[in-house]
């Protein structure tokens, strides 16, 4: 179903799923033979949400059932695993980076199903705020009392559309702008309209304290070019037509749910309001952790951007 302007969702639903998707990518590499991250919770939010697509990435028997009908099956989801991995690293690093230079609010946009609240060692004194549609942090809280899990940090949930005045709410449940904070926008930008991601980082950059962090990945060059988005969306429909049929159920189409716009580069918002960014490539973060691609085409072009705002 395509968006709209106020469209929410549960956590298998609409948006909702593709947490599940990240969390199952998640899920998979925690438990290959050579992971290079480790989150033990991705695989029990998985689970507490039952059967669908998610079920197929993290469940290698299904993900080779699929594999036999859909030869391309294979590549894209080691793909997808792959890119979720590198890209955990990288805002893992990140956060520890920024906990390492002294700062001790921390602000998740679009949280999902991220569970670094509970599985990174925050230092003493750290308040990490997650931001997300209501359902979904629910389902989160949820899962994560019935796991008997407890946050490495003091944890603020704030159930909130980033399209609505996110700001006013973070400030009413604590979060101080006169201090350094860490934010992440990760896995967010694409499912933003291009002038709601304008406004997203007006918005932190107001909020944001001398010595305060931002990270993103957003899409990269040549995201919109139409022989690559034809390639790519004729392979997810084989991919999705097959899923479908294997697990008897309706699969979403997540194209529907992504703003195909021209965007304003972020470091270069970011640079030019003080911040010194630094962009780290998809396809640099798979080579230094030795990640191959058979298909170039598979690779979604994506940056990874960090910044620091010493001054402005």
């Amino acid at each position: 179903m395509p968006r709209t302007d106020n469209d929410s969702w549960d956590i298998t639903e609409s948006v909702g799923a593709t947490a599940l998707g990240v969390a199952a990518a998640r899920a998979a590499e925690t438990e290959s033979e050579n992971p290079i991250i480790n989150d033990p919770f991705a695989r029990v939010f998985v689970d507490a949400a039952g059967p669908g697509m998610w079920t197929v990435m993290a469940n290698p028997a299904l993900a080779a059932q699929l594999a036999d009908s859909e030869p391309d099956a294979r590549a894209r989801m080691q793909v997808m695993v792959d890119f979720m991995a590198v890209r955990t690293v990288f805002f893992d690093e990140f956060f520890l980076n920024a906990a390492d230079a002294g700062v001790r609010q921390v602000v998740i946009l679009a949280a999902g199903l991220d569970s670094r609240a509970w599985r990174l060692p925050w230092p003493a004194g750290t308040t990490v705020y997650e931001l997300d549609q209501p359902k979904v942090l629910e389902f989160k809280s949820t899962t994560m009392q019935q796991r008997g899990a407890r946050p490495a940090a003091s944890l603020v949930s704030i159930p909130v559309d980033l399209r609505q005045d996110w700001p006013k709410a973070l400030q009413q449940k604590g979060f101080d702008p006169t201090k350094p904070t860490a934010w992440s926008a990760e896995g967010l930008l694409r499912y933003l309209p291009a002038s709601a991601q304008d406004v997203l980082f007006e918005r932190i950059h107001a909020l944001s304290a001398q010595g305060s962090w931002v990270a993103a990945n957003a899409p990269g060059k040549d995201f919109l070019n139409p022989e690559r988005v034809a390639r790519q969306r004729e392979q997810m429909n084989r991919l999705r037509t097959a899923a479908a049929r294997m697990l008897k159920t309706e699969v979403p189409n997540l194209e529907e749910l992504w703003y195909p716009e021209e965007r304003t580069d972020v470091a270069d918002w970011l640079t030019d309001h003080g911040w010194d960014a630094s962009v780290t490539t998809l396809e640099e973060m798979l080579a230094r952790y030795r990640r191959g691609v058979s298909d170039e085409n598979l690779i979604p072009p994506t940056v990874l951007v960090s910044a620091h705002r010493s001054s402005g």
